[in-house]
């Protein structure tokens, strides 16, 4: 794997020309019927689900998506959902679990969007019932993190039975330039709170967090999408099949829950 730094991988991670959503989704699913709605009150184009074709297999698929230029870095808020895209995103997965389709989701955001509109239509509430939900579905969830995994609004997908992680990709409990803001009251090093926030694949394949890494060719997944796009497809396969094994739906969800509770357990002194 390619010695970045941190910084150097988070950089790697936003880069304009990185794939996205719509690409992999394009290049490795067929037959893609997009699902619009939460039923409630709104589209939230910052979120794309639907079904789709996955060797063969029927999956629900669903992603958070920032766009390739301004136009569509508004149109989809920069990748950041509101409450209406976590719930047409639940409503999508309890779909599957009713008709048993295994579900792959595929993480790119800064964040949930902070805003007061967001606040005052539930965010915090849709983000913890997708949350509360994923841990408990009986069939299959894969989740792959494909540039920025920041916050909350990344764990609203993330609840998976294995984590899946480009290599170049980034995961952590807020963005970087925000956690130095807290820290140190300077955004300005952001650079250091890279390092410290331990965010890179490799440090998180370390800890348990995620389950495997998805190489990338050098320089990041904007270089060679094609090599990406073709490692991802074969991780995916193999991991959906192992789960596949299984048997009992009701067993993956079992273990999906224990895996997450058992994050960041801790006894002093091995008592």
């Amino acid at each position: 794997m390619s010695r970045f730094t941190a910084a150097e991988r988070v950089a790697i991670a936003r880069h304009e020309g990185r794939p996205g959503t719509v690409d992999y989704i394009g290049a490795l699913f067929a037959d893609f019927f997009e699902q619009r709605g939460d039923r409630q009150c709104r589209e939230d184009a910052s979120i794309l689900g639907g079904i789709a074709l996955f060797h063969g297999r029927p999956v629900t698929v669903i992603g958070t998506r920032k766009g390739k230029n301004l136009e569509e870095n508004l149109k989809y808020n920069f990748g950041m959902p509101g409450p209406e895209g976590y719930r047409k995103a639940l409503r999508l997965m309890k779909q599957a679990e009713k008709f048993g389709r295994p579900v792959i989701t595929l993480i790119d955001t800064p964040g949930a969007y902070p805003g007061l509109e967001a606040e005052a239509r539930g965010q915090g509430e849709a983000i913890a019932r997708n949350l509360m939900e994923m841990s408990r579905l009986e069939t299959p969830v894969i989740a792959v993190i494909i540039g920025e995994g920041n916050s909350g609004g990344a764990l609203a997908l993330g609840v998976a039975n294995e984590v899946l992680m480009l290599e170049n990709a980034v995961y952590s409990i807020l963005s970087p330039e925000g956690f130095a803001s807290i820290l140190w009251k300077d955004a300005a090093k952001a650079p250091d709170a890279c390092e410290l926030m331990k965010l890179t694949a490799n440090d998180l394949l370390s800890f348990g967090v995620i389950d495997r890494i998805v190489p990338e060719p050098e320089g990041g997944a904007h270089t060679n999408p094609q090599t990406v796009f073709a490692s991802l497809d074969k991780a995916l396969n193999e991991t959906l099949t192992e789960l596949l094994k299984t048997g009992s739906l009701t067993s993956l969800a079992g273990l999906r829950y224990k895996k997450f509770r058992a994050m960041g357990d801790y006894t002093p002194n091995g008592n």
